[in-house]
Parts: C-alpha cells; structure tokens; sequence
C-alpha cells in the first residue's frame, strides 16, 4: 500500500519535472509571437479613453481567457483527431490578421471618414470585439506552437503545457499593457508635490511625455507585427509562395505575402460592402 502510494507521488513528480522542462521550452518557441501579442494589443487598448482604458482592457483580457478556454480544448482535439484541419484554420487566422494589418495601413495613408467628411468614429464595443477577434487569432498560433514543443510528450503533458502557456500568454500580455497604459498615472503621481527641479518631477513629467511617443511607436509595431505573423503561417503553410519568394530575406517576403493577400482580402471584403451598401441606396 505505502510502496504504491510512493510510486504514485514519484510519477507526479515526473510529470511535473516534464511539465516544467518542456513549459520552458514551449514559452522560449512561442517568445516572437508573445511580442507580436503585446505590440497588437498594447496598440488596440492604447485607443480608448484614459477612464476608460482599464475597465475596457479587463473586458479584453476577460475575452482573452475565454478565446484560452474555447481554443486550447479544440486545438488539442483536432491535432489528435483531425490534423488535416490545422492547416486551413491557420490560413483563415492568418488571412484576417493580414486583413487587419493591411487596413491599419490604409487607415495611416487614408483616414476613414463619413459622408461628411469627419474623421469615422469606432465605438468601444466595436474596439474591444475587434481586439477579442484579434487575440482569439493570435492565441491559436500560440496554442498551435506550444503544442508542437510537446507533440512527442504524453496527453497530460500536453494538457499542462499547453495550459500554462496560453494562460501565461494573456496575463503577461495584458499585465504588461495594464502597465504602460497607466504610465502616465505613474508619472503624475511621482512628480506631485516635488519641486521643478527635481530629478523626481522630472523622471514623473518624462513618464508622463513618453507615453504617447511609446503608444504611438506600439501602435505602429502591432500593424506590422499582425503582417508578420500572417506573412510567417502563409510562407509556412503555402509552399508555392515559400518557393516563388525563397531568395528574398524572410521577413521582407513575410511582409510582402501579408501586404498582398491582406489587400486581397481587403478588395473582396470590402468591396463588397460597398456594393451591398450602394445597391440598399
């Protein structure tokens, strides 16, 4: 009796042991496109109101665990299941992103505008659902790249390390964003009270001017970063591409697969809203 219980715990111990080698190398793998992660979403939550932008980030991250709960399960089912379907899901994901990114492209060069021409106002539940779409995208390719560090390893293995990861993802991620969208806070309250001419005022007033130079350099990032990770699935999982564009360097080809399908997508999506909308009168 007591030498199975101790065999029991020494098998726990061993998967822990396997859970916590193969976590660190499954983080390490999926470290490009957890920084992909922040710059997008470090750029969407930058857009909102400054009262508004913690309850609206919570409200993110609240879609980001659910997008963890929904994806990691399915994920895990269809790599033992139904492998053929990874690849075809990871197209569409990368589609949208290249989508996303092509038309934050177009939005810097040509601001959207209405009818009358004022500058097209998006509301925050269209932000934030835009935001959840987004991270649901780009947490499949975190699951789907955590769960090739442990294609060999065992169910439970999987399971765990899989688990860790995705919900990692998210609480680094948006704890990080929580942070620098709340720099300038940080920096007012350093600078209160202390004379002009203090290094404490002045290292608070430079928290509080660097924030949008930080935010406007993040929102700038999170474009291309949603272009590169699309351009990355397409080069990876479309072999006519990676042989047409295999001599140049990889994230110039990267961007330009991106660039094109994105304003493929862009033509077809919304070219056909125009059309629907000018055919409604």
């Amino acid at each position: 009796m007591a030498s199975g219980f101790f065999a029991l715990l020494d098998d726990i111990a061993t998967l822990m042991d396997d859970v916590s080698t193969l976590s660190k190398v499954a983080t390490k793998n999926t470290a490009g496109i957890l920084g992909d992660d922040l710059a997008v979403n470090a750029a969407k939550a930058s857009t909102f109101k400054p009262s508004r932008e913690l309850p609206v980030l919570w409200a993110i991250t609240k879609g980001s665990f659910l997008n963890k709960i929904i994806i990691i399960p399915i994920m895990l089912a269809l790599s033992y299941f139904f492998p053929q379907a990874i690849t075809p899901i990871l197209l569409i994901g990368g589609t949208y992103l290249a989508y996303e990114g092509a038309h934050g492209i177009w939005g810097y060069i040509f601001p959207h505008t209405d009818e009358e021409g004022n500058k097209k106002q998006i509301s925050e539940k269209e932000k934030i659902k835009s935001a959840i779409i987004t991270d649901f995208i780009l947490s499949i390719e975190i699951v789907l790249i955590a769960l090739a560090s442990v294609k060999d390893s065992n169910i439970y293995v999987q399971v765990a390390v899989v688990s860790f990861v995705a919900f990692l993802a998210t609480i680094g991620v948006y704890g990080i964003v929580a942070f620098l969208v709340r720099l300038d806070d940080m920096g007012y309250a350093i600078a209160r009270g202390e004379d002009e001419s203090s290094f404490k005022y002045k290292f608070g007033m430079m928290l509080v001017k660097s924030l949008p130079i930080i935010i406007r350099i993040l929102s700038i990032i999170g474009v291309f970063a949603m272009l590169l990770v699309a351009g990355g699935i397409f080069m990876h999982n479309i072999p006519t591409l990676h042989e047409i564009m295999h001599s140049i360097p990889t994230l110039v080809a990267e961007l330009i697969a991106a660039l094109l399908i994105g304003g493929l997508a862009m033509l077809i999506f919304d070219g056909t809203k125009f059309i629907i909308k000018k055919i409604k009168g």
